[in-house]
Parts: C-alpha cells; sequence; structure tokens
C-alpha cells in the first residue's frame, strides 16, 4: 500500500509540475499588472471627482490626468501583449489596414469637430461626431464580412513557355452562405513587387523562385455560395521555376474611406521552359545542319526497300515500269523514309568566367538549343539528348523533347574553375562530355560549346556539326 501511495503522489507530483510549466508566467504577470495599473487609475479618477467636488479644481486636474495617463500606458503596453499571446488570434482574420485619400478627409473632418464639439459644448457637433464613428464602426463590420469566406483557385496549363503569352484562370469562391462579397481585388503580395519587375535572375542559377501572377484580379460582386472565373493573360519573361504561395484580397467596401486586406492561401508551382520560337540566330546556323545532316544520311530517303504491287493510292513516279512489264502487273518501288534520321544534341554548359555578357550569350545557347529539340520534334526526327545534367536514350523526339526542355528550363553553367557555390551537382560529375561522347553508327552529332575551337577533338568532326557560343 505504502509502495502505491508513493507511486500515485509521485506521479501526481509530475502532473502539477507538468501543468505548472505550461502556465505562461510573464503573460499572467503582464495581466496582474494591467489589473493592479487599472485599480490605480480608477482609484484616482474617484478621488479626482471627490477633489472637484470640494473645489480644488487645480489639484482635481492633476490627479485626473494622472489617471487617464496610467490607463493609457495600461491601454499601450498591456492590451496589445495580451491580445498577441490569446487564442483568439488563430480564429480572428488578420486584416491589415490603409487609407485611401478619401479616408484622410473623413478623419481629418472627424477631428475638426471633435475639436468644435469639445469647445462649444454643442450637442448636435457631437451628434454629428457620433454618426462620423458609426460610419467607421459599420464600414469596419461589413469589410470584415466581404473579406471572410473566400477561396482561391489557380489552373494553369501543362506546358508554359518564356517570352509566349498564355492565358491562367484565376478562380475566387465566395463560401458564405448569407452574405454576398463586394468591390474584391486579388494580387500578389506587395513584398514579391521586386521579383515581379524582374530585378533578380532565376535563368543562370535556378534558384531563385518568381511570381506567377503578375496582373491584379478584380470582380465589382460575388453572390453567396458563388465564383467566378476570370482569364489572366501572364507572359514569364524568363525560363525556370515560378511559384505562387498566396495571394491578397482587398477591398474599399462600402464607403472606400480604408482599403482592407488579408491573405489568402494558395499554392501553385510551375517549370516555365525555355523559348522554342525560332530567332535570327535559329535561321542562320539551321541551312547549315540540315545540310549537314542531310548528308551524313545521304541517300537514305532514296535507298529501295521493296517492289510491290500498286494501289489506288500510289503516285504514278514510284511505278516500276520493268517490273510491271516482266510481270504483266503494276508494281511500284518502296523507299527507306526520310525521317529515320538520328541526331545526338549535346549541349555543353561549361562556360568560362567572364562578366554579364557571358551570362546573356549563355542564355542564347539554351534558347538555341530549346529551338534545335523543337525543330526535330516537329519533323519527327530520332534524338538523343546529352548535357551533363540529362541523358536521354536515342528515340522519337516527340517522346523526349519535353524531359530535354525541363531540363533546359533549370540547367546552370559550370563555370570553367569549377562548380558554383550554389550548384547541387556532384563535381565528380562535372567532366569533359566531348571525350565521353559515344560513338554511334548513323547518328550524327550537333555540339553546342563554349570551348575554343582547337580544343573539339578531332575524331568528332566528320561526324559532327558544332556550334559555338560566341557564334551565338
Amino acid at each position: 500500500m505504502r509502495a502505491i501511495s508513493a507511486n500515485i503522489e509521485r506521479d501526481l507530483r509530475s502532473l502539477m509540475r507538468e501543468q505548472l510549466g505550461r502556465i505562461d508566467r510573464p503573460g499572467w504577470r503582464r495581466f496582474f499588472l494591467a489589473l493592479l495599473g487599472l485599480a490605480v487609475s480608477f482609484f484616482l479618477a474617484l478621488y479626482a471627482t471627490a477633489l472637484h467636488d470640494s473645489g480644488r479644481y487645480g489639484i482635481s486636474a492633476t490627479v485626473a490626468a494622472l489617471s487617464l495617463l496610467l490607463a493609457g500606458i495600461v491601454a499601450v503596453k498591456a492590451v496589445p501583449y495580451l491580445a498577441r499571446r490569446t487564442a483568439l488570434e488563430r480564429w480572428i482574420l488578420r486584416i491589415e489596414y490603409e487609407f485611401t485619400r478619401e479616408g484622410g478627409i473623413y478623419f481629418g473632418i472627424i477631428v475638426v469637430i471633435t475639436v468644435a464639439a469639445l469647445n462649444t459644448g454643442n450637442n448636435l457637433l457631437f451628434m454629428i461626431l457620433a454618426c462620423l464613428l458609426a460610419g467607421i464602426l459599420v464600414s469596419g463590420v461589413v469589410s470584415q464580412i466581404v473579406l471572410t469566406g473566400l477561396e482561391l483557385d489557380l489552373e494553369l496549363p501543362e506546358h508554359l513557355f518564356a517570352g509566349l503569352p498564355t492565358t491562367l484562370r484565376l478562380t475566387l469562391r465566395n463560401l458564405k452562405w448569407a452574405f454576398p462579397s463586394f468591390s474584391i481585388s486579388a494580387a500578389d503580395r506587395p513584398s514579391a513587387k521586386s521579383l515581379q519587375e524582374g530585378d533578380v535572375r532565376p535563368t543562370v542559377s535556378g534558384q531563385e523562385t518568381r511570381r506567377i501572377l503578375q496582373r491584379p484580379f478584380y470582380t465589382a460582386y460575388l453572390g453567396r455560395r458563388s465564383r467566378t472565373t476570370a482569364q489572366v493573360d501572364v507572359t514569364f519573361p524568363h525560363r525556370g521555376r515560378y511559384a505562387q504561395e498566396g495571394l491578397r484580397v482587398s477591398t474599399g467596401f462600402p464607403f472606400g474611406l480604408l482599403r482592407k486586406s488579408r491573405d489568402v492561401r494558395l499554392h501553385r508551382e510551375v517549370l516555365v521552359l525555355p523559348n522554342v520560337q525560332p530567332t535570327e540566330e535559329f535561321y542562320e546556323i539551321l541551312p547549315l545542319i540540315s545540310g549537314e545532316v542531310e548528308s551524313h544520311h545521304k541517300g537514305r530517303g532514296h535507298d529501295l526497300y521493296a517492289i510491290r504491287d500498286y494501289r489506288q493510292t500510289d503516285t504514278a513516279r514510284h511505278v516500276d515500269w520493268k517490273a510491271s512489264a516482266k510481270l504483266q502487273q503494276l508494281k511500284v518501288r518502296e523507299f527507306t523514309r526520310e525521317d529515320e534520321r538520328r541526331v545526338a544534341l549535346v549541349f555543353d554548359t561549361r562556360l568560362p568566367a567572364g562578366d554579364d555578357h557571358t551570362l546573356e550569350r549563355f542564355e542564347k545557347a539554351v534558347t538555341f538549343c530549346a529551338c534545335l529539340a523543337w525543330h526535330f520534334y516537329e519533323i519527327s526526327a530520332q534524338m538523343r539528348f546529352i548535357s551533363e545534367t540529362l541523358e536521354t536514350p536515342m528515340a522519337s523526339a516527340g517522346a523526349v523533347v519535353y524531359p530535354v526542355l525541363e531540363s533546359l528550363a533549370l540547367v546552370r553553367p559550370v563555370f570553367a574553375s569549377g562548380l558554383p557555390a550554389s550548384s547541387s551537382l556532384p563535381v565528380a560529375s562535372v567532366g569533359n562530355i566531348l571525350a565521353r561522347l559515344p560513338s554511334t553508327p548513323g547518328t550524327f552529332n550537333i555540339i553546342l560549346t563554349f570551348l575554343p575551337r582547337g580544343s573539339i577533338p578531332t575524331s568528332l568532326w566528320a561526324t559532327s556539326y558544332v556550334v559555338f557560343g560566341d557564334e551565338l
């Protein structure tokens, strides 16, 4: 029995220590100090009233001022501190307020009428002041209702390309059962302004993340339990990763005196692919590349594959007249397909240390490589892609073009002195990919590199076309 009693007593003590450890002692200390301050302030107010009744007006005014000062200290120091530590902040909306021009004029009028009412004691001025203050209260309550129960959704296309305009679908829902919402605008948070303006460069380091929504969305009326959808035109200026962690909804309803705003959660992330629209450099170099590829695959589109029976869909120029005369039946020749060309697209990301002009040429090389990959996709060629971060097997360009573009969207330069400090690639993976380039029969290599011309292995010149970064 004694052992059981000791165990129970020990458990009770540990439970009491645990409960006492959870007590917010600074908060309770501030709470009791606030009560003491208010009690003293109340006592001083009563004492000031007694002094005023006894005709000691000077001392009464001094004691009343001390009472008001003590109450003000409690209101400024204790009340906000205790409010931040209460559980009410879990369900109360965090709304930010911003004065409008009309609101500034309105509050200026309130100050003037307040001074006039205190100096004259006119009851009509006090009534007007009460109406003006009631307007502020009504505005706060109505705007609180308008901003509650709102939900946002952002729909993005499957593939996005840098520099090409695209349309996003932004949906705003009002989940309230009884009240509509008026004059609602949704925009990116002000802290992301610098990211929207494009004063950072995610294209090289690949680490910075830009915001998706760059233009505000506005709706004048949104009924209860309803939704509205808007088409938002967006153009992403750079390749890379874009994300949206939330939007700020705001309203000036009903009087426009204050602009009330609150944050709404919204998590979206998208990868913007490089621009695949042909550039001037692409139009200049593509005929040279096409000529080299055709020369390497010379005759493959005209090699005889078989002789078969004539079909009504066949053209007369493919009729084999000798075989037809010999067999007394129309025969046609069948050739190998011209789209059986096999190309290996090699992107060498090694970059000599340089200035912003060097990084700009690297971006042009990425765009040029993306244009080439898209070109081979459009002509249904067999393509293989090789870089420091991705190596695909030889397959139809349609099967590998999007993995290639996704890799190019996040590619970063490997400087001549080694990897940049922010890179996540292992050092062992950075080597001369040209020296490791496999020699595959029937495959033509297209190499994009920033290395000097004399550093290209001589064994590659017979089966390769090299595009140097200085040419872009």
